[in-house]
């Protein structure tokens, strides 16, 4: 059996762990630059507030029925997600980090020590409450798939007390039927249509799809597999976390601006705050990167910008995988140098680091090593990679330290600001954001 736990509400009930007061009443977290709703609790949710709409959409309701609104808080959340984590890696024997506020359970064998699956569940979802403040929703169910269809159900049924275990024929097929096609893990809106044209509107109607029309018209192998997971066969393995983190197959770093930016050298400075940021994620991984994308997008919404809105270059880097900074920003600065063009006004920027690979497997050295474009030696030798290492591994060190950003580079570090505005003109609007409770020395809660 797989569990998969989910914190409901996730972003909401961080910030209700440090401010109580927020029980009991409507409240909104906001994405970057403070653009729409990611998160809802359940009294926002009553009160019809959709997931993604824009904030200004919705401010009128929120006042009207007392309701608060805050930025995100990512530091809070992303401290938060490792203590849940790490709660659930004492609970079981293996779990696999699927995001920031899910992960699969191996729950295999364990009722030969504990009784149970559901007093299992109970326990696993008491501790994290009690030990972080997170409220969660278990399911289990033979397969992964199924997981997802029962912590999906155990959301949203309070009478099932957050657990749902799917361990019987009459049990699935009475979940399937009462889920939504649409609702099925790997089904998107495309997918949906494309099935509700085929009459196809439960989960249960598709699990029921022979493996000659799934293959024509749901993605092929991928597509039957998802239908073998409906049925209780497992085709998908847990992925443990050995860390409690969870190990991405790529790493991107991206943000709308604050205001829109038409100078290269703004640009820049937020282009080298997202690839430093991401190349730490990167070493946090314990990886490195081959390929480098670097993006700028325009306002689509502004009538006057024929498309494409969003210009990207790729780049598969020279001298083989890096997590070097350093070496990073070199490339970046010649790819940004051919995105931009001058008297355009750029609303986001973005970074994504692929082909992510331990530092330890091996690879062929070209006798052929382009110059890197900072200081003209070979991109990357053992001898210049160990240097390249000691000190990312020094800057790391002084950053986690002293706080982050401590240490940066200098096309990161935005001239002094005017009174009233923002530190960089690149950094977005977070006008309600709560304190980094947990990460931060000064915003410790005070107890007197």
């Amino acid at each position: 059996m797989y569990g998969l736990v989910d914190g409901n509400n996730f972003y909401v009930s961080c910030e209700r762990v440090f401010q109580p007061r927020l029980e009991g009443r409507p409240v909104v977290v906001l994405s970057n630059n403070d653009g729409n709703v990611v998160s809802r609790s359940a009294e926002a949710k009553q009160l019809g507030i959709a997931m993604g709409a824009p904030f200004f959409e919705v401010r009128e309701v929120l006042r009207r029925h007392q309701g608060h609104v805050l930025s995100s808080n990512y530091p809070l959340y992303g401290d938060m997600s490792r203590r849940v984590m790490a709660r659930l890696a004492d609970q079981v024997p293996a779990v696999e980090v699927y995001s920031i506020d899910e992960a699969f359970l191996d729950l295999h064998g364990l009722t030969t020590f504990c009784g149970t699956l559901d007093v299992r569940a109970r326990r696993i979802r008491q501790d994290v409450l009690r030990c972080t403040g997170i409220p969660t929703c278990v399911g289990m169910a033979p397969t992964k798939t199924l997981a997802k269809v029962a912590n999906r159900l155990a959301k949203k049924y309070p009478e099932l007390q957050g657990i749902l275990r799917l361990d019987t024929e009459t049990r699935r097929e009475r979940a399937l039927r009462a889920l939504p096609v649409e609702d099925v893990w790997g089904i998107g809106r495309q997918y949906a249509a494309r099935l509700y044209t085929h009459g196809l509107r439960t989960a249960w109607d598709l699990s029921q799809v022979s493996e000659a029309w799934t293959r024509k018209y749901l993605g092929g192998v991928v597509g039957w597999r998802l239908v073998q997971e409906l049925r209780g066969q497992p085709c998908q393995n847990l992925n443990p976390s050995e860390d409690g983190t969870l190990a991405r197959q790529s790493i991107s770093c991206s943000r709308s601006f604050g205001q829109r930016l038409t100078c290269f050298d703004d640009l820049w400075g937020a282009v080298s705050t997202y690839l430093s940021r991401a190349a730490e994620k990167l070493r946090d991984q314990g990886d490195q990167a081959h390929i480098l994308t670097v993006f700028l997008s325009q306002d689509r919404h502004d009538t006057r910008i024929p498309p494409p809105y969003t210009r990207s270059t790729t780049l598969t880097l020279p001298g083989g995988p890096t997590a070097d900074t350093l070496r990073l920003l070199a490339y970046g600065r010649r790819m940004l140098g051919k995105l931009y063009e001058p008297g355009r006004r750029y609303v986001k920027a973005g970074v994504v680091l692929d082909g992510l690979e331990p530092p330890d497997r091996g690879q062929q050295l070209s006798l052929f090593a382009p110059a890197a474009p900072a200081t003209g030696r070979l991109a990357a030798t053992p001898e210049s990679d160990a240097r390249a290492r000691q000190l990312m591994h020094s800057l790391d060190s002084l950053n986690r330290q002293f706080g982050r950003g401590t240490v940066r580079p200098a096309a990161s570090v935005a001239p002094p600001a005017a009174p009233g505005q923002p530190a960089a003109p690149w950094l977005g609007r977070a006008e309600h954001r709560s304190p980094a409770y947990t990460t931060r020395l000064e915003d410790l809660l005070m107890v007197s």
